[in-house]
């Protein structure tokens, strides 16, 4: 007995610094008051899309809640503004999963708001299926989606620079791989269903946010505009949701232990978003509100390029 609870208080300590060291990570240190500025934060009616959204509207910004639901939308914003007491912050309806609903959000934003000073394209999916536009979900949303919108947005960045804008990526990047075959003839990353397939197109999904990054920062030279990607850290979310009950079975415990927080989680964005003395990094790929080097993939100028083509393309840019 009492070597069973010896065992229990070293695994409780063992478990209480690698949470500090590994799981909590570090903070966004940037005190910057963010009164007369406007950011818009996609995804920000959950995790750590809401907590962005909270800091910054603390931070006396005008934050738009840019979500695709507008019940739980509404529901964010009212939480929003009891959090932090501020009545600058609005939602707008945005479906990223539609090229439409984008277009019609972006108009309807520069009709109505004369400043954007941060866009975070937080938003993303875990699932297989097809948007209304007929590309594979996880490529329509978590790319084409942020791509289409960005570029709408880019003139009145440029006019209200310096600005950023900071795409949420994921250290899954890593396990990425743009099969331009596939995305010609289908539309999307892969036609799979299996855990595993499922999973290997979320991390090439997250692998083409880094690339767009990387070739946006080029088409950004000479502006005072910067962009930045970036890992978040494993967070206790609700992006698994439409996951099966096995998986969701399978890590709720150790979501509940080894993952963070979504306000530790937001720590890296908001880093991105206002940390000063960073702008000489524009393009390059954060975790832990710290510069990482990426595998040579992840920094691949004919990919960038050619994945930027193809974008253009299926979004009727070029």
């Amino acid at each position: 007995m009492c070597t069973l609870l010896l065992y229990a208080v070293v695994f409780a300590g063992a478990a209480y610094i690698f949470r500090q060291i590994f799981v909590k990570g570090k903070r966004c240190k940037s005190q910057l008051n963010l009164t007369g500025k406007t950011v818009i934060v996609t995804g920000s009616n959950t995790g750590i899309g809401k907590t962005t959204a909270i800091d910054l509207a603390k931070r006396g910004a005008r934050v738009i809640l840019a979500c695709r639901n507008e019940q739980r939308g509404l529901s964010a914003l009212e939480e929003v503004k009891k959090a932090t007491g501020s009545s600058q912050v609005v939602f707008m309806q945005l479906n990223l999963g539609s090229m439409k609903s984008v277009r019609s959000f972006a108009e309807t934003f520069l009709k109505n708001e004369s400043r954007l000073d941060i866009l975070i394209n937080n938003a993303g999916v875990y699932m297989q299926g097809r948007t209304s536009d007929g590309l594979g979900l996880m490529f329509g949303v978590n790319h084409i989606g942020h791509f289409l919108l960005t570029h709408l947005l880019l003139d009145r960045l440029k006019q209200c620079g310096p600005s950023r804008i900071v795409n949420v990526s994921s250290l899954g990047h890593n396990f990425g791989n743009i099969d331009f075959d596939c995305l010609t003839t289908h539309n999307a990353l892969g036609l799979g269903t299996s855990f595993k397939e499922v999973f290997q197109y979320y991390c090439d999904s997250k692998l083409c946010n880094v690339l767009f990054t990387h070739e946006l920062a080029k088409k950004l030279q000479g502006t005072q505009v910067t962009c930045y990607s970036l890992h978040p850290g494993a967070i206790k979310t609700e992006l698994a949701r439409n996951t099966n009950s096995l998986m969701q079975l399978t890590i709720t415990p150790l979501m509940a232990f080894f993952f963070k927080n979504p306000v530790q989680g937001s720590q890296t964005t908001l880093h991105c978003a206002l940390q000063q003395g960073i702008e000489h990094l524009s393009g390059r790929y954060f975790s832990n509100c710290t510069v990482r080097d990426v595998y040579p993939k992840a920094k691949d100028d004919v990919a960038a390029k050619r994945l930027w083509e193809l974008s253009e393309k299926l979004t009727g840019l070029a």
